[in-house]
């Protein structure tokens, strides 16, 4: 999956949106523990880096052929809102609701939707996924769309959870999952230290962690990850599939490059127990801004990684 730092409790940076776990259980720390005060800045400064990926694939859904008139939105997972504010800028009839189980990110969204104007269109619903599903969640309202971004493999049962998507849909609306993608690369192959391959190497790890955080949700059963085929399970008609790149050539401005340096700690923090000496003696060099080939002073860093986008429309 891709890079999850930022998405409601299921963050990601693209919503910060696009999810990296860095353990099996680091998504399961109580929010009230967290220093939201100090994560909900960067959340929202990774979701902004990602913004035109999500341009383009919203106003790929809004283009579609016989595409319904969308006049509410329900962003599932929402994080700082950033995503939700984009989704009413290329949605200008629309409400868009963001649901989020941390108060203190609902609050952020509020805050930005008044900032950029869209304080009447954009409004906070807290619920827990997938506790609230579809119950709570009606309070809303009917949707013609929901947006739920790298969201849907943080709940157990997930055909379950996908049903009550759908029936939170008006006829003709369309559920949007960001599910999968390409993992993001940020360096060369050979960095001229340590062993090739770092971030192939991270991945497995990631790759592990990942299998563990679905082992551990409650009521979790394994699915086939067809996402077509879910759809038509749960009664809806596959729409489509893209994916959109996120391209950061080097050398990166001052904002990815911070980006890459958190990201690399996290991992450095989260993974090291699972990784060998050597690979975590080239995290240490790398995380040191004082270490002339640490990321803070290259000038080969750079962000590519690719979204993907399923499309299930209700009839």
């Amino acid at each position: 999956m891709s890079n999850d730092t930022g998405h409601g409790h299921h963050h990601d940076n693209g919503h910060g949106h696009g999810h990296r776990h860095e353990s099996g259980h680091a998504h399961h720390h109580d929010p009230a523990d967290l220093d939201w005060d100090a994560i909900g800045p960067l959340l929202e400064q990774n979701a902004e880096l990602s913004t035109g990926q999500y341009t383009a694939a919203a106003r790929w859904i809004a283009g579609l052929p016989d595409a319904p008139e969308v006049r509410r939105v329900l962003d599932i997972g929402s994080g700082p809102g950033v995503i939700a504010c984009l989704l009413a800028e290329v949605f200008p009839e629309a409400e868009v609701v963001a649901v989020d189980g941390t108060p203190a990110l609902l609050e952020r969204t509020r805050d930005r939707a008044k900032r950029l104007g869209l304080g009447d269109r954009v409004t906070t619903l807290h619920a827990d996924l997938p506790a609230d599903l579809p119950g709570d969640l009606a309070r809303a309202g009917e949707a013609d769309l929901i947006w739920a971004g790298n969201a849907l493999h943080h709940m157990g049962d997930q055909r379950a959870a996908l049903a009550g998507f759908a029936g939170l849909l008006r006829p003709g609306g369309t559920v949007a999952l960001v599910e999968g993608g390409l993992h993001p690369r940020h360096l060369p192959r050979d960095i001229g230290f340590g062993r090739p391959g770092l971030e192939e190497r991270l991945d497995v790890i990631q790759a592990e962690a990942f299998e563990q955080m679905r082992a551990d949700l409650p009521g979790t059963k394994r699915e086939t990850e067809n996402w077509a085929a879910l759809f038509c399970a749960v009664g809806l008609a596959p729409q489509g599939t893209r994916s959109f790149l996120l391209d950061l050539p080097a050398p990166l401005t001052d904002v990815a490059r911070d980006h890459v340096i958190a990201d690399f700690t996290r991992r450095r923090g989260g993974l090291g127990e699972r990784l060998g000496a050597e690979d975590n003696a080239v995290l240490d060099r790398l995380t040191d801004p004082e270490d002339p080939a640490g990321l803070h002073r290259r000038t080969d860093t750079f962000l590519l990684m690719a979204r993907t986008f399923h499309l299930g429309r209700k009839a």
